[in-house]
Order: C-alpha cells, then sequence, then structure tokens
C-alpha cells in the first residue's frame, strides 16, 4: 500500500479585507501519496496558488487566515506546529518552486550562495561542502559548465536555467514533497519540455512525491497521476489522470478539455468556456459554475452542489453529473 506524504482535510483560507470576506479556498480535501503527482488545475483566481500557500504556510497574516481544517504532513498535522518548528520541515522535507524565479532568486546573491544556504541550514555542512553539493545538483539538472554557473548571479541565465535553479534548490535538501507552481510559466515549448522531463526524472529518482499546481492540462496529461480541478476555491472533479481525459463529469472539466486545440479538430477552432470567473463577492449562490455552465437548472442557480463519488476513485460536484454526456 502506498504510503501518504500529504492529506489536505476541509481546508478553509480566507482573506479579510475591508470589502469582505474573499473565500480564496472553501473546503479543500485531497492527498498525495509517496512518489505520486497530483497535477491541481484551474483557471486564475480558482484557488490554486492560495492552496499550495497554505500547504507551505505562506500565506501573509493578515489580511490572509487559514480558518479551518488540517493539513496533515507525514500524519502530523503542520497547522499546530509553531512557525520556528515548521521552518525546519519548509525547505528541508517540503520544497517549494515558485511561479517567477526572475522574482523568486536574490539578484544580489550568486546562484551557489543561494543554492548552499539552505544546504548548510538544513544539513549542516560548512560552507565548501554545501557549495560542492550545489554544483552537484546544478549538473543533476542538466545546466552546463556547473562549476562556472555557480558563481553567477540570476540576471546572467536564461529564464529555462533560472527555471532549473529554482528545481535544484528545492530539490537540494532531498526533500519528501515538492510543491511546483505553474513551473513551465514563461517559458518557450522546448524549454517546457525539458523541464517536465526533468521533474519527472527526479520524481523517480528521489522517489518523491510532487504536487503541481497549473492553468495547462496538456502539462497535467505530461506528468501527473492524479487530478483535482478547482474553480471558485473548491474542488469540482478528481481522479486518476487517464479517467479525466476519458471520462470527464463535471461541465467545467470537459471545458477545459475542449479547449485544448488537437490535430483531430473538425474546423480548427478553439470551444472557449463562456464567461470569466466570478468576482468572489458575488459568487453564484448555489453552483459557482452555474452562470457559465450550459447545463445549469434552476436548482443549480439556488442549491451548492456537494463532492459526491460518482464511482471508485472518481469525486464530482455537479447535481446533474449522472445526466451528462461530456465525452468530446
Amino acid at each position: 500500500m502506498s504510503e501518504k506524504i500529504l492529506e489536505v482535510n476541509n481546508l478553509k483560507t480566507h482573506f479579510f479585507i475591508n470589502k469582505g470576506v474573499v473565500k480564496a479556498v472553501d473546503g479543500v480535501s485531497f492527498s498525495i501519496n509517496k512518489g505520486e503527482t497530483l497535477g491541481i488545475v484551474g483557471e486564475s483566481g480558482s484557488g490554486k496558488s492560495v492552496t499550495s500557500s497554505s500547504v507551505m504556510r505562506l500565506i501573509p497574516t493578515p489580511p490572509g487566515k487559514i480558518v479551518d481544517g488540517e493539513i496533515l504532513f507525514k500524519g502530523e498535522n503542520i497547522l499546530n506546529k509553531s512557525m520556528d518548528e515548521f521552518r525546519k520541515i519548509r525547505g528541508n522535507e517540503i520544497a517549494m518552486i515558485f511561479q517567477e524565479p526572475m522574482t523568486s532568486l536574490n539578484p544580489v546573491y550568486t546562484i551557489g550562495d543561494q543554492i548552499a544556504e539552505a544546504i548548510q541550514l538544513h544539513q549542516g555542512l560548512d560552507k565548501k561542502e554545501a557549495l560542492k553539493k550545489a554544483v552537484g545538483m546544478l549538473e543533476k539538472v542538466g545546466i552546463p559548465a556547473p562549476e562556472d554557473r555557480v558563481h553567477e548571479h540570476p540576471h546572467q541565465l536564461s529564464g529555462g536555467m533560472r527555471q532549473r535553479v529554482m528545481i535544484a534548490m528545492a530539490l537540494s535538501c532531498n526533500p519528501e514533497l515538492l510543491i511546483a507552481d505553474e513551473p513551465t510559466t514563461a517559458l518557450d515549448v522546448t524549454i517546457q519540455a525539458q523541464i517536465l522531463e526533468l521533474m519527472r526524472e527526479l520524481r523517480d529518482e528521489f522517489n518523491t512525491a510532487i504536487m503541481l499546481i497549473t492553468h495547462d492540462l496538456g502539462v497535467i496529461a505530461e506528468v501527473a497521476d492524479k487530478v483535482a480541478v478547482m474553480y471558485g476555491g473548491r474542488v469540482v472533479e478528481q481522479t486518476d489522470v487517464k479517467t479525466l481525459f476519458k471520462n470527464p463529469k463535471h461541465p467545467y472539466t470537459a471545458g477545459l478539455i475542449n479547449s485544448i486545440p488537437t490535430l483531430e479538430g473538425d474546423s480548427g477552432r478553439l470551444e472557449p468556456i463562456e464567461g470569466n470567473v466570478p468576482d468572489p463577492f458575488s459568487f453564484p449562490e448555489g453552483c459557482k459554475f452555474a452562470n457559465r455552465c450550459p447545463f445549469a437548472t434552476d436548482e443549480c442557480m439556488t442549491k451548492e452542489p456537494q463532492l459526491e463519488k460518482a464511482e471508485k476513485g472518481h469525486d464530482v460536484r455537479c447535481h446533474r453529473w449522472e445526466n451528462l454526456d461530456l465525452k468530446k
């Protein structure tokens, strides 16, 4: 039986601002096993990055606050730990690749110093040994001439190189859980493919669990084992990656899949999801997707659906999933 590394139960992260309360994450639950990749997908504003920041305990307080739920890492609720206790875990046992490497790397320190800092802090090595390990990590992530690159600053590297540095930094302490927030954003397709292949190889080598945050279902298809589709701060569908693409149960998931260009497309036109994610202060009273859903009924507009089991290992939040045929 697979060992469960992370289990998130009924997580609620809200932001209290002058205009009111933004329920950015509103009752999210999922789990990740050792050596497994969970993809969390959805449009901007669906709550993906706030979920990952909650797991890393990087929510700015105020205005943000985790108001309910639990985050179990290796069976322990990390929300019960003090920040000093959790800092020994963050960057060591749980690491994160942030969305923008240019803003995540410090421009005034060399690449080597930034990787070595985490190694010294968490593994107790001296500066010389830590730099030696940093060179080894840069080599492992495919950066040429790592002995030279280790002395360079972030602005001297390309976007793809900086992303590799972020991966090297995240993996430098052999974490058991890696959170990757849009790791291929703003990279060209060739570099994107290389980064995804690298993450796959490192997951297999270190048996690391990966939580991959993205809006790109193509990326999900490439590397994920399981998928959680988020909309309006909630999970609306959750299953394994093959089932999701073959047999989506939620109209939002089907809309995301249908918006991907295919070689077999008859007209060559994409099928966009009509409308936009609603303002978080004015979500529909019932299903949050109801105002954009072509199948919505009066019940959808007034009664919020619960996440229920459509079949073994496949959960969906929709009143009408049993009556819909969403296969393309």
